[in-house]
């Protein structure tokens, strides 16, 4: 508890004595604004020109002051409108004139001039320094007035304001001041002689702009004739220029012509004998074609054809040759067989046609036709097979009347012993036999 009350007691020590600091520090830190000097009295000090004054002027920024024996006192360096109003003041021939003009003046910030401004202004009203300044400037504006005309003083106000300005600028600066700017408002006067002269002017200007415009006018057509003859002269060259340039373009078109019709024929004539010689190497293509195609539509296929003639009649020779000698082998093998058969060849040969001999019979069987067949049954059954039975019988009964005919028994001879192994063989030996023939 004592370190905490010794503690804040040192915080408030260290506090007071913090802003007695900033109070002397106050007292004794001077800051210059930038639109304010600071003239800083009670110690001698020596100028740039040897003078001794009894004060000090700081311009800007910070200053030191020495206590009890300097005295600060700030001057205002702002700008000063000052408006003035001077009438009845005489021009240059004797004509009283109103002039209004506004003026900017404030204390100079020079070191050798701003001395006399502390020395007459120091302390005093800002009041009192705009008063001193418009006195000075309306008594330079009458004296420069005198010396001028109204005309003058009417026309070339610059002229007016910078003869103002120097006139009274050693007068300002033996007070300590500065002129920033001065323009003048308006120049009147009560006996209307501005507006006279402003009339006068007004008609010489009307009577000036009336001749300078006829002289303009006639001027203007001076050169309107001027230029139509040029024009003339001008449109004449350049048709002559055209018609020139015509006959040139017409001569080179003749020339350009010429060359294009030798080129063209020049042209035609390589073109044709290009084509003769196309057509010549064309011809001897054709030619050559024709023989290419006469010898594969007609010498090949000939050549082929009697090639082909020649194997088929070799061929044709070789099958009839094989052929005649199959059909001698056939032809022997009959021999051999009828020999070997004996008294049994006819019945062979019999049965070697026993195939037509029974499509004869069963032909001349289909002959019969019967329309209509109407049977009567006792009863038992018996007459529809006892008419079937009938179509055998048929067969048989021609069979019998080709043995009467004949003398060849059909049935016998199918009936007797062995004649199935001769039915075979007889059948085998007419199967190589037609081989053989194809």
């Amino acid at each position: 508890m004592e370190v905490a009350s010794a503690l804040l007691c040192g915080l408030m020590a260290g506090a007071v004595v913090l802003g007695l600091i900033t109070v002397v520090a106050k007292g004794f830190l001077l800051i210059c604004e930038p639109n304010e000097v600071l003239v800083l009295s009670g110690k001698q000090r020596q100028l740039g020109d040897g003078t001794k004054v009894g004060y000090r002027v700081i311009y800007g920024g910070m200053a030191i002051r020495t206590p009890i024996v300097e005295r600060v006192e700030r001057m205002d360096v702002r700008n000063i409108p000052i408006d003035i109003r001077t009438t009845n003041a005489y021009s240059k021939g004797g004509i009283p004139l109103n002039v209004h003009a506004v003026a900017n003046v404030k204390v100079c910030k020079d070191p050798k001039i701003i001395g006399n401004a502390i020395e007459r202004f120091l302390g005093r009203d800002p009041a009192e320094i705009k008063r001193v300044a418009k006195e000075t400037l309306e008594g330079h504006l009458r004296g420069v007035l005198a010396t001028l005309t109204p005309e003058e003083v009417n026309e070339d106000r610059l002229r007016f304001a910078g003869a103002l300005t120097h006139e009274a600028d050693e007068d300002l600066r033996r007070l300590g001041l500065q002129l920033d700017t001065l323009k003048i408002q308006s120049v009147t006067d009560d006996v209307n002689y501005l507006n006279s002269i402003g009339r006068e002017s007004i008609a010489i200007v009307l009577r000036d702009a009336t001749v300078a415009e006829a002289n303009n006018l006639s001027a203007a057509e001076q050169a309107e004739a001027g230029a139509r003859r040029s024009g003339e002269v001008a449109k004449q060259n350049a048709q002559a220029a055209i018609i020139g340039a015509e006959n040139e373009v017409l001569q080179i078109r003749a020339e350009l012509h010429a060359k294009a019709q030798s080129e063209n024929e020049r042209t035609t004539a390589a073109a044709l004998q290009a084509r003769a010689e196309a057509e010549q190497e064309l011809q001897q293509i054709r030619q050559q074609l024709e023989e290419l195609r006469l010898m594969a539509d007609v010498v090949l296929p000939a050549q082929a054809e009697q090639e082909a003639a020649t194997l088929r009649a070799r061929g044709q020779a070789a099958y009839t040759a094989e052929n005649g000698k199959a059909l001698a082998d056939v032809l022997q093998l009959m021999t051999d067989a009828w020999i070997k058969a004996g008294p049994d060849a006819r019945d062979i040969f019999l049965i070697q046609n026993l195939e037509k001999v029974l499509e004869t019979v069963v032909e001349r069987v289909n002959a019969v036709t019967v329309d209509e067949v109407v049977l009567l049954d006792n009863g038992d059954g018996t007459a529809l097979p006892a008419y079937v039975a009938q179509y055998p019988a048929m067969v048989a009964q021609v069979l019998q009347e080709l043995q009467n005919s004949t003398g060849v028994d059909v049935v016998g001879i199918l009936a007797q012993p062995g004649q199935a192994d001769t039915l075979r063989d007889a059948k085998m030996l007419e199967d190589n036999s037609a081989k053989g023939g194809n």
